[in-house]
């Protein structure tokens, strides 16, 4: 009790040097921090030293908080914070942000992922203050506007990681004025914004030489015409999803095989009228693919998965749900590839009507396996999946069973039976 009775000359205090009690506090978060702040007056001083405030996430601590604790938050941290996430925050608004910019100049993350009142506003200050910011998350701030992006680019001009998704009143104008001064943008993620159309990516594809990461998805005016161009202007690309843009072709996936060979992630849900001799030049070009998303590509064959699991050792995930056409012959040419054996984690095979319990034959050598999604595919039999759990004990299997005959109805009225799914 000694050790921390409530008063500075508790031995601790005496026997430990105030350096070494700060270095020890630099490891703690912030609730343990607050806390150490109630024992004593010299630990409320060196709990709440701004050395201690470089990197604050308040999302798993309480999301609830005023503006004025963000403001409180700001004072006490001053220059020393570099990393602050007020992801959810319904309650802080512009206000406390423009306290908290002049405050915290040498802020570099933010997140305000969530925090709906913030406005314009709020990048202005972030423009005026903060010229050291790197990454800026804005996604569902539905106020913003091009003022933003326009101010950002004035103020920030070492910005690397912008997330505006679900900011659907930005428009080209925005993008093009964000892109002609942060030539240093590796990740640019536009979810949602539907107002976006091929010129905006032509300015994307002008002014971003270093961009790594792009997400389009349900930006539903883009064509081939603005995204060859950024396959022409983005050779380090490594992850694109364009899940949702309906009007692309085969065009792409050329595009993307002679200009991005790094490329790891491809989401293209949904973009019916890709086809495998798109995904041919793909596959023969970008050997380091590791997640494919091709859900509702309808028209590909097992000619795809034949070409994948030639030339994509990588793999780690794909999903073919709805694709109705792959059999479980394209499935045995996947489980003998190079990715197989200890690659592959994850399969999403959804509403192939044609798989059978030949398919999770094929797929037992899959050492990595951890998830098999079976949904609706109705020649898979509950014997075949404990077959494919002798292999693979810890595999998680998800899939349906009907009742396999209803019972006769009682008294007239008609039972109804549910497909219900079931985690085997």
């Amino acid at each position: 009790a000694l050790m921390f009775s409530n008063s500075d000359e508790a031995v601790i205090n005496k026997k430990l040097p105030k350096e070494l009690l700060l270095r020890i506090f630099s490891f703690l978060d912030v609730v343990t921090l607050c806390r150490c702040a109630q024992v004593s007056r010299s630990w409320n001083v060196l709990a709440l030293d701004g050395s201690n405030w470089q990197r604050i996430d308040l999302f798993d601590f309480q999301r609830d908080i005023e503006g004025r604790v963000v403001e409180n938050i700001s004072k006490r941290c001053g220059g020393f914070l570099r990393k602050l996430s007020l992801r959810g925050c319904l309650g802080v608004g512009d206000s406390a942000l423009r306290t908290f910019s002049q405050n915290c100049r040498n802020i570099e993350l933010l997140s305000l992922n969530g925090c709906t009142k913030i406005t314009d506003s709020t990048c202005n200050s972030l423009s005026k203050f903060c010229p050291k910011l790197k990454h800026l998350d804005l996604a569902s701030c539905t106020s913003i506007t091009n003022l933003s992006l326009k101010a950002l680019s004035e103020g920030c001009p070492l910005l690397e990681q912008l997330n505006i998704s679900w900011c659907d009143q930005v428009t080209k104008d925005g993008i093009q004025a964000l892109v002609r001064c942060c030539p240093g943008l590796k990740g640019l993620f536009l979810k949602g914004c539907t107002q976006l159309e091929d010129e905006a990516l032509k300015h994307i594809g002008a002014h971003c030489p270093e961009l790594v990461t792009l997400n389009l998805q349900t930006c539903s005016q883009i064509t081939d015409e603005g995204l060859i161009t950024i396959c022409r202007g983005c050779h380090h690309l490594q992850s694109l999803c364009v899940s949702g843009c309906a009007n692309i072709t085969d065009a792409i996936l050329h595009a993307l095989g002679l200009n991005c060979p790094r490329l790891r992630i491809l989401e293209v849900a949904r973009c019916s009228q890709l086809t495998d001799v798109g995904f041919t030049t793909l596959a023969r070009n970008c050997h380091e693919l590791e997640k494919m998303d091709l859900e509702e590509c309808v028209q590909i064959t097992d000619g795809t998965l034949i070409q994948l699991s030639i030339h994509c050792p990588h793999l780690q995930v794909l999903s073919l749900s709805h694709c109705e056409l792959i059999t479980d012959d394209g499935i045995r040419h996947l489980g003998s590839g190079p990715c197989a054996h200890d690659r592959l984690e994850v399969i999403e095979l959804d509403n192939c009507p044609l798989i059978t319990d030949a398919s999770l034959e094929h797929l037992k050598t899959c050492h990595s396996l951890d998830r098999i999604e079976l949904y609706d595919c109705q020649q898979i039999t509950r014997a075949g999946i404990k077959r494919l759990r002798t292999h693979l004990p810890n595999i998680k299997v998800h899939a349906y069973f009907a009742p396999v005959t209803p019972p006769p109805s009682v008294g007239g009225s008609r039972q109804r039976f549910c497909r219900c799914c079931i985690l085997l």
